[in-house]
């Protein structure tokens, strides 16, 4: 899964090392940037199905009540997409609420109207790999993701030699090497599912409905975290360097995905093995979560940083210097983020994932308040701002989830005593 998600990241990094050889680098980047951010309010609900697979499908009858919460997800966001490409909306959400200049709504606008697709082949790849990762077939998603790479490479190398005039060419890449992971993804599914009971004892989904439960905590909390990238963008535009902010912190968020990639899938180990034995998740996560934070401070205060930039990104100038300062606000971020994946891990494995509805929240509420403040105090600071903003609601998000979860740990242990206490013998406790 590691290794998946490190070359998952890399696949941004060639779409941005394939953009950034444009005449109008910050121009094309900006663009593809804002389709991006937009891209992660249609996606994000189909992404929760990979979590929901894992946790729910234990046979076919449970496999074909998640497939059909997923199948009304891709209908909503096929039907936002379109609006969003073939009416005025498109143009309201990037020129108006976005702020960008014409010329970056147009890229964007054209960007969107391939990145609608791309919601529902990363939905259908996440919902088959849930059972894939559920059955430890994990190595699937590592052959996936080659499979994936080696298509968008390709494709980049043509669209390189033909000319890079257009966001559009970034956003065809990244939906081609969907598609073909979502393939693969579905082949190995297909076959896991056939190797199922029709219907588990143990299982207790049969319908969409026992779904929801688990899943609209999630999605709830996820509508509203996946309008922090759009904001963040939006704000970075009012800068006095509109497209250099916003490019940088794209650049940036890329090559921090990179460092943070093999690291991210620290929820799934704590949802499988959370119950069963807890103590060897977190000496997994001691043991592990430091890394990526070692990683990021190298390539933000090393030679490595700049030599990443303008050699396997061909960045440069500005956008280089601004690239490499936003790189060094993502530290704080890196830091915390392993300890708060497996934290919701952990969330997750006790199905309390309206847990996640109040941290993430707040991680929200955080993260536009400072940005908010940076932009008005530190116009000038470029992408940097945004970094900086991430960081302060990943650490408010961990703290506040922390504490919940510890709270409900307490309420637990008050009950279990109350239960074996002799006093009180039907299991009422003066708490309750």
């Amino acid at each position: 899964m590691g290794f998946s998600v490190v070359l998952i990241n890399l696949s941004h990094v060639i779409i941005n090392g394939t953009l950034a050889r444009a005449a109008d680098q910050e121009t094309i980047l900006a663009g593809y940037a804002l389709g991006m951010s937009l891209l992660a309010v249609a996606e994000r609900p189909a992404v929760l199905l990979r979590q929901t697979c894992s946790a729910l499908v234990r046979d076919r009858q449970s496999y074909r009540a998640v497939r059909a919460v997923g199948f009304a997800v891709f209908s909503a966001a096929l039907a936002f997409g379109a609006l969003v490409a073939y009416t005025p909306l498109g143009k309201w959400i990037f020129g108006g609420a976005f702020g960008a200049e014409p010329d970056v709504e147009a890229q964007a606008i054209r960007t969107w109207q391939a990145l609608m697709f791309l919601a529902v082949f990363s939905g259908l790849r996440c919902f088959y790999q849930g059972v894939i990762i559920y059955r430890m077939r994990t190595k699937w998603l590592t052959v996936g993701m080659v499979f994936r790479l080696a298509g968008m490479f390709l494709l980049s190398q043509f669209f390189i030699h033909a000319g890079i005039t257009s966001s559009l060419q970034g956003a065809v890449i990244f939906v081609f090497g969907m598609m073909i992971e979502a393939l693969l993804s579905w082949i190995e599914c297909r076959k896991l599912v056939g190797e199922m009971p029709e219907r588990a004892e143990e299982c207790m989904i049969e319908k969409p409905k026992h779904v929801f439960p688990f899943y609209n905590p999630l999605l709830f909390s996820s509508l509203i975290v996946v309008w922090v990238l759009p904001i963040l963008n939006a704000l970075l535009g009012t800068t006095d360097r509109a497209k250099l902010a916003v490019a940088s912190f794209a650049v940036a968020g890329s090559l921090m995905n990179l460092m943070l990639g093999f690291f991210t899938y620290f929820h799934q180990i704590a949802l499988h093995f959370g119950k069963s034995n807890p103590e060897q998740v977190r000496r997994f996560t001691l043991a592990l979560g430091f890394v990526p934070a070692l990683f990021q401070i190298a390539l933000s205060f090393t030679p490595i940083g700049p030599w990443m930039l303008s050699h396997a990104l061909h960045v440069k100038g500005e956008l280089l210097e601004a690239s490499l300062h936003a790189l060094r606000g993502f530290v704080p971020f890196v830091l915390v983020f392993p300890w708060l994946d497996t934290l919701n891990g952990f969330v997750m494995s006790k199905g309390e994932t309206k847990l996640m509805f109040g941290s993430q929240t707040a991680n929200a509420a955080v993260t536009i308040l400072a940005i908010a403040a940076f932009v008005l105090s530190l116009p000038g600071w470029a992408g940097v701002l945004g970094s900086f903003a991430q960081s302060a609601g990943t650490a408010a998000e961990l703290a506040l989830l922390f504490w919940l979860y510890r709270r409900n740990r307490k309420r637990e242990r008050t009950i279990s005593a109350g239960l074996r206490s002799p006093d009180h013998p039907t299991g009422v406790t003066l708490h309750e």
